[in-house]
């Protein structure tokens, strides 16, 4: 009797599913690359988190250099920045815990934002005035009805200041804007200024457009 030996028309189509399964790793290392980019993506977004808010200088024209603070009276958000020249330049500002208003447990966002920017003049040129101006949509100008404005129901300028600048003035239709005159930044010099952002309406997300003023001649 002849003994059981392998067939001789040939070995096993295993190819086939040899195929697959290099196909599968290789679907599988692509998806490993691709989260890997996407994780580094999302590192290298120049978002701070601080408070019940994230801030972004995504939109570009200057860097953040760091956020602290809560974004309460006692213990404002504080941001520090540098703006690479004196054009206009939008901080992207974003809710990172629930909303809402008026709570002050200091775990949601409430609509009440004591800010402070230090704002390092690295345009080469001198500053005379600086503009913030807020909106809710980018782009757009803020109206009275949406409830963001700089603390527009207040009158006196107990939340507004700066070291740089002895006066101010704020508009509040078509837009919500707050201006610093009378006062200079020269070059390689940082500059402070503080506020109160109030929205009585919350929102996801909102901007703060950060405007220095050069000499006119």
């Amino acid at each position: 009797m002849r003994p059981n030996v392998p067939s001789r028309t040939g070995p096993k189509r295993l190819f086939p599913r040899r195929h697959i399964l290099a196909g599968a790793a290789l679907l599988i290392a692509t998806c490993l690359n691709g989260e890997g980019r996407a994780q580094e993506t999302e590192a290298n977004q120049k978002v701070w988190d601080a408070g019940a808010y994230s801030f972004s200088d995504e939109l570009g024209g200057f860097l953040i250099t760091s956020v602290s603070g809560t974004g309460t009276r006692e213990d404002p958000i504080v941001i520090h920045e540098e703006l690479e020249s004196s054009s206009p330049v939008t901080l992207t500002i974003r809710t990172i815990r629930p909303i809402r208003p008026f709570d002050n447990s200091g775990f949601y966002a409430n609509g009440i934002l004591f800010m402070r920017i230090q704002a390092l003049n690295n345009s080469g040129q001198a500053w005379v005035e600086f503009e913030f101006e807020l909106q809710e949509i980018e782009g757009k100008a803020s109206v009275f009805g949406d409830g963001l404005s700089f603390d527009q129901r207040r009158t006196d300028n107990v939340n507004i200041s700066s070291d740089s600048f002895a006066k101010y003035s704020r508009d509040f239709e078509p837009y919500d804007r707050l201006r610093y005159t009378d006062g200079k930044v020269d070059p390689r010099e940082t500059v402070g200024f503080s506020f109160l952002v109030t929205d009585y309406t919350p929102r996801w997300r909102f901007y703060l457009v950060q405007d220095p003023r050069i000499p006119s001649s």
